[in-house]
């Protein structure tokens, strides 16, 4: 008999939906939203504290206790490495690429790219590899896991559910800027974590303690002959119904088909460097910090944070196993079918129905608001950044001439697009990885991500990287990866009572292998094509890379900016002045540009670094607000200038193979920017705190490592 949400629980579930409107209008009402960097850095005002509970809640979502808690539940320890592993990854953000990413002075992540290596080729790959990533990995499993939690508490059709959740969405949107974001993640991080920790309380009560749930969880077995009796089955065999052997090891021999221990090491590990260190959300929110040390010290706190999810998900998950055998352990897709609506498994189900089972009326409530407010947030999140990684990145890169109406109508028609994708694409989610969610997620980045981990790695610590070889080894690690990923969906896993006639290099070759091949390869030849065509220019380095930290020395502006800055400040726009100097033309188009057109752009010539440009979207895009991935365009006239010399199909030919005009992008000077040597400034350190922030370092990592050596053993 399923539970069902009782009327004190939706009376919580309503309050809470008012308090966390609350709190995140009066962020908003309390921030400066006014500059760029008021509004996509929180001013870069925020404390160690509220920048790492939020690190911890935008990363642990009702995915994850999703996703986690049913790997959990037929797994056993094994998914509990991903969590240790991003403890010690967070620390690698903290100390290596936060000072990096501050010490560029950039906002996002394509920004840096751009910075780094130059063009705009790299960008472009970024920007389609991360709307993949969005739809496949995030938006579409987001919708799955919170469309769980609806139907396990009022029973709703999965896809009534979905539809629900995208309108709870749209009405429940706080936009207030990343300010907003990080209270109202703070709140949902405390609740998430009382939450949790009074779950994990009651049923290790009701279990009998740590001991007794590994000893009862290897006995976690349905009754099959009761099960049979009960339901009138055409099929009476029964498949995968005892745990496995090695449940209660952590990282296992190199052919198990979970978490070989080499793959892990080699190859999640790698992969799992663009999630902690080099995604848009995660690395936003580090660098909201006011100082180098509070971003190291929200690093820290999360990484503490992270230990939580092996005891307050994970073991949670075998709990429910335990409790509830028959139906998370469903003994044959016809079973499974008829208990959750998948025929691969019902693992997924494992959190929701503990909590819906375990928790009293009231917090039960409390614990669903928590885990749908999170969800939407996610939702809103992914929803922006996608459409404006779209629009600015590549649509606008396409069709320069595209006004702001258009722009604006593309993004929303883009969301709608990938609403459809996503909801579409959820049948594939529910059957595959055996029905583990979480494993789904896993295979699929490891395909995609292991080549962006490469570039990400040798772009800070290797000088000699130039943007050809980052290119290409990109390119080839991503065509490898795509074309290994449209095979895995080709050759389904069969189910567990049918023979399995994939073929060998499919069926045999764990993900996590792939993963090492795509990094390796990658890298590779991305470091062969550096060597064999001409280094960066000083200028792409100067400030990119983790050896540029000891560098305090800062560039100076040319006369000519600051000319024209102190001019701009200064001068009424006049009608002439309201035309735009489109991307890409010759030195005479350039010429024929007024005085007053090149003073109001503030433009300044800088041949010594002709592809030291801003992103398409910054140089090209009046951007009035720009958060979480969210933009607002100002109003901006069309390009009068557009007559260009090439066709389409050439110009895409050129941008792939490298060429340049004449004339490259010239760099905008934005002002509210936070200059070079303000980013000096928050790259200084007491040095007694110093201390401290080193001493925690060695403190998270050390039980980081024991943790995998505990439970591993």
């Amino acid at each position: 008999m399923r539970a069902s949400l009782e009327a004190a629980d939706i009376a919580i579930v309503a309050l809470y939906f008012v308090l966390v409107l609350c709190l995140g209008f009066f962020a908003m009402w309390k921030s400066n939203r006014s500059t760029i960097s008021g509004y996509f850095l929180a001013g870069r005002s925020m404390t160690w504290a509220a920048v790492g509970a939020s690190l911890f809640v935008s990363n642990i979502g009702s995915e994850h206790f999703i996703g986690l808690s049913g790997s959990g539940a037929a797994s056993g320890f094994a998914v509990g490495a991903w969590e240790l592993n991003a403890l010690l990854l967070l620390q690698l953000l903290g100390w290596v690429f936060i000072p990096v990413y501050i010490r560029s002075g950039v906002y996002t992540m394509p920004e840096y790219l751009s910075k780094r290596f130059g063009g705009h080729r790299i960008q472009v790959y970024f920007a389609v590899l991360s709307l993949i990533l969005y739809i496949f990995t995030k938006l579409s499993v987001d919708l799955y896991s919170g469309a769980l939690f609806i139907q396990e508490s009022l029973g709703w059709n999965l896809y009534l559910s979905i539809i629900l959740l995208i309108g709870m969405t749209a009405l429940l949107t706080v936009t207030g800027g990343l300010v907003a974001v990080i209270y109202t993640d703070t709140l949902q991080a405390f609740l998430m974590i009382i939450g949790a920790l009074t779950l994990t309380i009651i049923s290790f009560v009701e279990i009998g303690g740590f001991q007794e749930v590994k000893r009862r969880y290897m006995l976690a077995t349905p009754n099959i002959t009761s099960v049979l009796l009960t339901h009138n089955f055409t099929n009476t065999n029964s498949c995968n119904v005892s745990p496995k052997p090695d449940s209660l090891r952590m990282l296992r021999e190199p052919s198990d088909e979970d978490i070989p221990w080499p793959g892990f090491l080699l190859g999640q590990t790698p992969a799992s460097v663009w999630y902690w260190c080099a995604d848009q959300v995660i690395v936003q929110r580090v660098l909201a910090a006011k100082n180098i040390s509070h971003a190291k010290g929200a690093t820290l706190m999360a990484g503490f944070l992270k230990i939580l999810p092996m005891f307050l998900i994970v073991i949670p998950g075998m709990i429910s196993r335990i409790m509830f055998a028959e139906d998370i352990a469903c003994i044959n897709p016809e079973h499974c079918l008829e208990v959750c609506g998948s025929r691969a498994g019902c693992s997924n189900i494992a959190y929701p129905r503990l909590v819906m089972k375990v928790l009293p009326v009231g917090l039960r409530g409390l614990m669903m608001a928590v885990m749908i407010a999170a969800l939407m947030s996610d939702l809103d999140s992914i929803f922006n950044s996608a459409s404006t990684i779209f629009t600015l990145d590549i649509y606008k890169f396409i069709r320069k001439s595209a006004t702001s109406r258009e722009l604006l109508l593309v993004g929303r028609v883009f969301v709608a697009f990938m609403v459809i994708i996503s909801i579409a694409w959820v049948p594939i989610i529910v059957e595959m990885q055996g029905g583990q969610m979480y494993l789904y997620i896993q295979e699929v980045a490891d395909y995609l991500t292991p080549p962006v981990a490469a570039l990400f790695l040798l772009g800070v610590f290797w000088k000699r990287c130039n943007e050809q070889g980052a290119f290409y080894g990109g390119i080839v690690g991503f065509v490898l990866g795509v074309t290994r990923l449209v095979l895995a969906f080709v050759y389904r896993v069969p189910e567990c009572n049918l023979p399995d006639n994939r073929p060998a290099f499919i069926r045999n070759v764990h993900y996590m292998y792939i993963a090492t091949a795509l990094f390796w390869i990658t890298g590779t030849i991305a470091v062969i094509v550096s060597l064999l065509t001409p280094p960066p220019n000083k200028e792409q380095i100067r400030t990119t890379t983790f050896w540029a930290l000891k560098n305090k020395s800062i560039k100076e502006k040319p006369h000519d900016e600051t000319s024209y800055k102190e001019h701009d400040k200064n001068t009424t726009p006049s009608t002439d002045a309201q035309k735009v100097l489109p991307n890409g033309k010759s030195e005479d188009c350039v010429k024929n540009i007024q005085t007053e057109d090149v003073n109001l752009l503030m433009t300044y010539k800088d041949d010594s670094n002709p592809l030291g440009s801003l992103s398409v979207s910054e140089a090209e895009t009046p951007v009035d607000c720009y958060s979480n991935g969210q933009a607002s365009l100002m109003g901006q006239l069309p390009p009068e200038l557009n007559n260009e010399g090439k066709r389409r199909c050439s110009k895409f030919l050129d941008c792939f193979c490298g060429y340049k005009s004449t004339s490259a992008n010239k760099k905008a000077i934005m002002e509210e920017v936070d200059d070079e040597a303000v980013c000096l400034k928050m790259l200084e350190e007491n040095p007694i705190v110093k201390r401290v922030l080193n001493t925690g370092l060695v403190c998270v990592c050390s039980v980081g490592v024991f943790m995998f050596i505990y439970f591993s053993l």
